[in-house]
């Protein structure tokens, strides 16, 4: 048998890895925040321009899917945050051990959550 040539042959070659499967998030998270970029771009634009175009940019904003847009786009923030912290760790020298590894991409997932939640919280009440 030959060696394979891809770690993308999870069912076939390898078993799944949470440090796999948090690395790959990392870069989809990225491409996330650039897109989302745009939405802002396209916000400050309009604060710009005032009048009619930001009533019509605040009106997409505040509907339903432009708030999933912005939650998405904070979880992706967060994630983003938080794993990157954890490769400047690594940068570092520090949590390369497995069981570290596997605790720290644990610890990423619940910071995730819990950033996310409060900013969502503040946003709601305040």
């Amino acid at each position: 048998m030959e060696r394979p040539l891809s770690p993308f042959m999870f069912p076939t070659w390898y078993r799944f890895q949470i440090t796999s499967a948090l690395s790959i998030l990392h870069r989809l998270t990225g491409i996330a925040l650039a897109v989302g970029s745009i939405l802002l771009a396209w916000w400050l634009v309009s604060v710009a321009a005032g009048g009619e175009s930001f009533a019509r940019t605040h009106a997409f904003i505040a509907s339903p899917v432009g708030l999933l847009l912005l939650f998405g786009w904070s979880i992706a923030f967060f994630y983003h945050l938080c794993n990157g912290v954890r490769h400047l760790a690594w940068d570092a020298g520090y949590g390369f051990e497995l069981r570290t590894a596997y605790r720290s991409g644990y610890g990423v997932l619940v910071a995730t959550v819990v950033l996310t939640l409060i900013t969502w919280l503040y946003v709601v009440l305040a």
